[in-house]
């Protein structure tokens, strides 16, 4: 390993714990294989969650945890099965809900164009569902702001309904409604209008790693503001990444320092950060960044 290609102290830290979380893993421990799944450690948190329900028996817990990581590698069956059992044993709880609406919406996009539809209803029921069961709670407001920008309108979808949403989402969290609009713009192709909102995130929280990420994500997408893009990015790099499904990580920002990278024709640049994605999060995959990033 080059001196140019060593992992930086934020990726020497990952990987020091990854260490540490798969040892108490091992041992059999639900809140070790959970570590593992925050810390984004799918393959392992898999391996670990299996091993503590065949010691300790199934638990909606470990379903819904399985449930995630089967949609993460594309096995809609395991995530279906495991997800719907979680909601039925709490049926109250609105994450349950939400993960299994999202097992329907990947179901939905893989199933035969006859079927597409139903399953897309259900998906839609069960992101309605998790809303009404945590209002509050705008996690569950941006699944439904996918839904309405990804299904088609006789299946729910559609911008207004998209624009609602994040309008909702802003209620909710005045910095994520910054994503949330900025989603629908490049959803609609308006660059234009995504920058000035990325802009503003800026303006209002000049030293978040969200609102940095957003402007970067905005560059990339875009191929505007290229190098104030790359900034933004590498300022990431120096700030601890948001925790949770859902949050773009250190993983991301490399991803999408790659793409600015190439876009300015730097090619060793861009395989350079393409390949600290892997040292970061060794499950990595492009088409799974959701929809916030």
């Amino acid at each position: 390993m080059t001196l140019q290609n060593r992992p930086t102290p934020v990726v020497w830290a990952w990987l020091i714990l990854g260490s540490l979380l798969s040892a108490r893993a091992a041992e059999g421990d639900l809140a070790g294989a959970v570590d593992l799944y925050e810390a984004r450690s799918y393959s392992a948190a898999r391996v670990a969650l299996r091993a503590v329900e065949e010691k300790k028996g199934g638990d909606p817990a470990i379903d819904f945890y399985l449930g995630r990581i089967a949609l993460w590698f594309d096995d809609e069956e395991e995530a279906r099965e495991r997800l719907q059992r979680a909601v039925n044993e709490e049926p109250g709880e609105a994450r349950y809900a939400n993960a299994l609406g999202d097992a329907y919406g990947l179901t939905a996009q893989r199933a035969p164009l006859m079927t597409k539809l139903g399953w897309g209803k259900k998906c839609l029921a069960a992101y309605e569902r998790a809303v009404a069961l945590e209002p509050a709670n705008p996690i569950f407001e941006w699944s439904l702001l996918g839904y309405y920008l990804h299904a088609p309108r006789i299946a729910g979808g559609g911008l207004t309904k998209a624009r609602a949403a994040a309008a909702r989402i802003k209620s909710l969290d005045p910095e994520g409604g910054h994503a949330a609009l900025i989603t629908v713009h490049l959803a609609a192709n308006d660059f234009p209008a995504a920058l000035a909102e990325a802009e503003q995130a800026l303006r209002n929280h000049p030293d978040s790693f969200l609102a940095l990420y957003q402007f970067g994500r905005c560059a990339a997408v875009s191929g505007l503001e290229l190098d104030r893009g790359i900034a933004a990015l590498q300022r990431c790099l120096a700030l601890p990444a948001p925790q949770g499904d859902g949050r773009p990580s250190h993983a991301l920002v490399h991803y999408r320092l790659a793409s600015l990278f190439e876009q300015q024709g730097m090619e060793g640049r861009a395989a350079e950060h393409l390949d600290r994605v892997r040292v970061v999060h060794p499950d990595f995959r492009a088409e799974k960044m959701t929809l916030k990033n």
